[in-house]
């Protein structure tokens, strides 16, 4: 889980001029979601859903436990809905007892499960055919997992290495893998901007158009847009020296949209985020056919987890009410 950073190649005002106006013309189309030119709809309606992220600190604190994270979206912060990573149940995909308590709960505050993220296993994209096997066989238990959680999508990771085409191809072929074990199941699998080379909307919407799978798609994130960092292979610790625009990005994600990642940061006196502006990526995504989940994943140092969380609430119903016109 990165840090946004604050340069971008584009201006948000110049990239939205251009591409909101051409629509279809810089978006390839045809996935799990598609930007259209249709009118302004009346009513701008999502969901929202917790991102279990945002409660990290708690969660590696033991402050508060996994099973624990349900009940806690819906009695702190009235949400209805929740993402999982399981780097907070890493040992428990094939835990009969741990997941059907964690159902229950879900069952009895009235919380769906939309989706498992899922970190720590074999690289999917690597040049290596063993290592993509084993990532491959490494996520069968997870697409287990959510099916007996009632999810809709699981959430891998690309990150790549070798060469831009080598990525590209391994992406594709595990890609294709793992939507022929979900698709019976009910199981999206959806990749997140989440560095390396999945870190650049154009890779990302060029391995949607080689897939060619309607149960493939993207969870676009607000962060997570650094292509290249100071330390070479590095994805999280060092200084990043190139960002890729993060509005057109999300852009280029948003016809595949299978979910739709509002991270945040900080925060200013209006209660927006000064680095990140909510409504020109709220109006990428209106500008979509995507009214899935919306999910909240604060990532800031400055607030707290609980602030940070109620913050990003705040501002992301602010923003859905400006752009609802009925």
């Amino acid at each position: 889980m990165s840090t946004v950073q604050k340069n971008s190649n584009l201006s948000r005002r110049q990239f939205l001029n251009t591409s909101l106006l051409s629509g279809a013309a810089i978006m390839s189309g045809g996935a799990l979601s598609s930007l259209s030119a249709a009118a302004t709809p009346t009513k701008f309606h999502f969901e929202l859903s917790l991102a279990q992220w945002s409660l990290h600190k708690a969660l590696f604190a033991n402050e508060i436990s996994a099973l624990d994270f349900p009940v806690v979206a819906r009695k702190t912060y009235d949400i209805g809905a929740v993402e999982y990573v399981n780097q907070f149940f890493l040992d428990k995909a094939k835990d009969k007892t741990f997941l059907t308590e964690l159902k229950k709960r879900c069952d009895d505050n009235s919380v769906v499960s939309s989706l498992i993220m899922i970190d720590k296993e074999p690289e999917l994209a690597s040049p290596d055919a063993k290592e993509r096997a084993a990532g491959v066989e490494g996520h069968k238990k997870w697409i287990d997992a959510a099916t007996f959680l009632g999810c809709t999508a699981i959430r891998i990771n690309l990150h790549g290495n070798g060469t831009l085409d080598q990525w590209i191809k391994g992406s594709v072929e595990s890609l294709r893998k793992l939507s022929a074990i979900g698709k019976p199941l009910g199981i999206k699998i959806l990749v997140e901007n989440h560095g390396g080379f999945s870190s650049s909307g154009k890779n990302m919407s060029e391995v949607m158009r080689l897939a060619n799978d309607t149960n493939i798609g993207t969870m676009p994130d607000f962060g997570n847009f650094c292509i290249r960092r100071e330390v070479a292979g590095d994805l999280w610790k060092s200084a990043c020296v190139e960002q890729y625009d993060i509005y057109q990005g999300v852009a280029e994600m948003m016809p595949y949209a299978g979910a739709f990642s509002a991270k945040s940061f900080n925060f200013d006196e209006q209660g927006n985020e000064p680095n990140i502006d909510f409504l020109a990526m709220f109006k990428l995504m209106r500008a979509s056919t995507y009214r899935g989940y919306v999910g909240i994943e604060y990532e800031g140092e400055k607030l707290s987890e609980d602030a940070g969380i109620r913050a990003t609430k705040k501002l992301i119903e602010k923003v859905r009410a400006q752009l609802s016109i009925g």
